[in-house]
């Protein structure tokens, strides 16, 4: 697989950051701590080599490939094969499977004849079978069957089909009766080039459209195609234009949430159900002409919108002509206060405040993930631009060559990954039944723990990184800045890595009995709780281990340089 089917990128040069050729049986992206000192590590691996990126180019060759393969192996012209392949939606195997099982059975209904059905001679005059007219054999064209046509009209009928659609590859002589199989050579002979043109781009689509390994690149005007080694587990995929997106659903990629969410979660994001619910929560219906109405700000006295005009109490929905002083003024209603007392209005309301709960908590995970999406768009535009344009001018700042600054192009590749997990985390947590409890409280921990982390490294290489690229010469402490950028990527590909195995089995490994236990105590990655004691700090008095991200800090600090926690 091309360097270009790699991780998230924002131009389609990070071959330089990025190489697919190395698996990873663990993860889907692996930090390499010492990437920055050495050029041809890598930061990002994929877990497996489950599909590639075909350019029309290669679709061509795939195509001609199965062409000529099946054309050797049944000793059939390579026009036979195509129309063969094409019939089984371009499987190979099961066109082998076919053709040695009913040899006759295939023939007929794919439209490949032995032999002619009326003999074709290659002299004297004959009618065409259409216009009726009479012309010189040498005028005529016939397909395999020998039913004989002219030029003429051979040309209106390929070009009648073609201009129809792609129907026309299952083209079949003219002859009502007759069920001979017009192949591409036919069209190349008898359509005009544009004709044949379109027909040849049919041909090509079909390789994709029709073949249930590959498909199309859903990101509106790419034209590559992704072909696909179904049943290999993970379903996103990275395109060359940048565009990633899940196989199996065809939406933007969003693991570790399954499809069947994202589906759930797009329809409501544009179902009208949502504005139904936010008009029964934030509006009344007008007493005569039951328009909603929206009341922001004022006193308890609504009008009515031309021509309706009705005046009425807001609370109680009765005419404002039978209120008053007595009722409470502008601003209350006793007659609302008696009646909801009496229970006469507590369905209505108890109506509304299920509707406004409902559009609150969808709200909040709404906004939280459209947030998120874009942060991730910015973050792309900030990666192109540091690829771009400054990585070289802070290697001519700091007098260091790019090689050595690629820890910086590392993080933010890091930072738009976790950008997109952590969106689809939202809709995930929406869909989490509210009788799990012990679920929600361990996905919120662990998707708190990943936010906070990301927000840490986006910052550092957003905000911390600039002072070095506005700098006017090499800065002392650029080192320093190295080690902790390349270590809070580390600390961030670390958290996001359990997030999405824990969303990935489900939250299998947790229940409402011990979810606060495994909140309380599982303050660490590395499954250390409070009070541990570090490696490195009982074997190096200079130096003390951070207990929230393992990170080795100087014995000086008391804050952790890393994730901020203190000692």
């Amino acid at each position: 697989m091309d360097a270009d089917d790699d991780f998230y990128s924002g131009t389609e040069n990070y071959s330089d950051y990025a190489d697919s050729d190395e698996d990873d049986a663990d993860a889907d992206y692996e930090f390499v701590e010492d990437a920055a000192d050495d050029s041809d590590d890598l930061i990002f691996r994929r877990r497996q080599q489950n599909y590639s990126v075909l350019s029309e180019a290669d679709i061509c060759k795939l195509q001609e490939d199965d062409i000529s393969r099946i054309s050797t192996v049944l000793s059939i012209s390579r026009n036979s094969s195509a129309i063969l392949l094409r019939h089984y939606n371009w499987c190979v195997s099961r066109v082998h499977d076919e053709w040695f099982a009913d040899e006759e059975k295939v023939r007929d209904a794919v439209g490949l004849l032995e032999k002619p059905v009326v003999d074709f001679p290659t002299d004297g005059e004959l009618e065409c079978g259409i216009c009726f007219e009479a012309f010189l054999c040498d005028k005529l064209y016939a397909a395999a069957c020998g039913h004989p046509f002219c030029d003429s009209c051979w040309e209106g009928y390929i070009t009648t089909a073609i201009n129809d659609g792609p129907g026309c590859l299952t083209l079949r002589c003219p002859d009502p009766s007759c069920r001979a199989a017009v192949g591409q050579d036919m069209i190349n002979l008898l359509a005009p080039d544009k004709d044949s043109q379109k027909y040849t781009s049919y041909f090509v689509r079909s390789y994709v459209e029709d073949n249930r390994k590959t498909k199309w690149c859903p990101a509106p005007g790419c034209d590559y195609a992704v072909n696909f080694v179904v049943g290999s587990g993970n379903y996103d995929v990275n395109c060359r234009c940048c565009y990633s997106f899940c196989w199996n659903c065809a939406e933007e990629a969003h693991r570790p949430v399954d499809c069947d969410t994202v589906s759930k979660w797009v329809l409501k994001n544009s179902a009208e159900s949502e504005n139904m619910n936010w008009i029964l929560a934030n509006s009344k219906p007008c007493p005569k002409c039951k328009r909603p109405i929206e009341k922001n700000q004022g006193c308890m006295h609504i009008t009515c919108t031309p021509p309706c005009k009705f005046e009425f109490c807001w609370l109680c929905l009765g005419a404002w002509t039978e209120h008053g002083e007595k009722t409470g003024g502008f601003y209350a209603c006793n007659r609302y206060e008696a009646a909801k007392q009496d229970g006469i209005y507590d369905e209505t309301e108890k109506r509304r405040e299920m509707a406004k709960n409902s559009l609150e908590r969808y709200t909040h995970y709404y906004e939280r993930w459209a947030t998120n999406q874009s942060s991730r768009q910015k973050a792309l535009a900030d990666l192109e631009k540091m690829q771009t344009d400054d990585i070289e001018k802070l290697s001519d700042i700091q007098c260091q060559p790019e090689s050595q600054l690629k820890f910086i192009i590392e993080a933010w590749l890091q930072i738009v990954e976790c950008r997109r997990v952590l969106k689809w985390t939202y809709a995930y947590g929406f869909y989490i039944p509210d009788h799990e409890h012990g679920k929600r409280v361990f996905f919120e921990y662990l998707q708190g723990e990943a936010e906070s982390g990301l927000e840490r490294l986006h910052q550092c290489a957003e905000k911390e990184l600039q002072p070095y690229i506005d700098a006017k010469g090499p800065s002392e402490d650029f080192n320093e800045f190295r080690t902790k950028l390349a270590g809070l990527t580390s600390v961030t590909k670390n958290y996001f890595e359990n997030l999405v195995r824990a969303l990935e089995n489900g939250l299998s490994d947790v229940s409402s009995h011990d979810a606060y236990d495994r909140t309380s105590s599982s303050k660490s990655l590395g499954g250390k709780t409070k009070g541990s004691t570090s490696k490195a700090s009982s074997s190096d008095s200079n130096h003390w281990s951070c207990e929230y991200c393992t990170y080795v800090n100087p014995r000086s600090t008391t804050i952790c340089q890393m994730c901020e926690h203190g000692r």
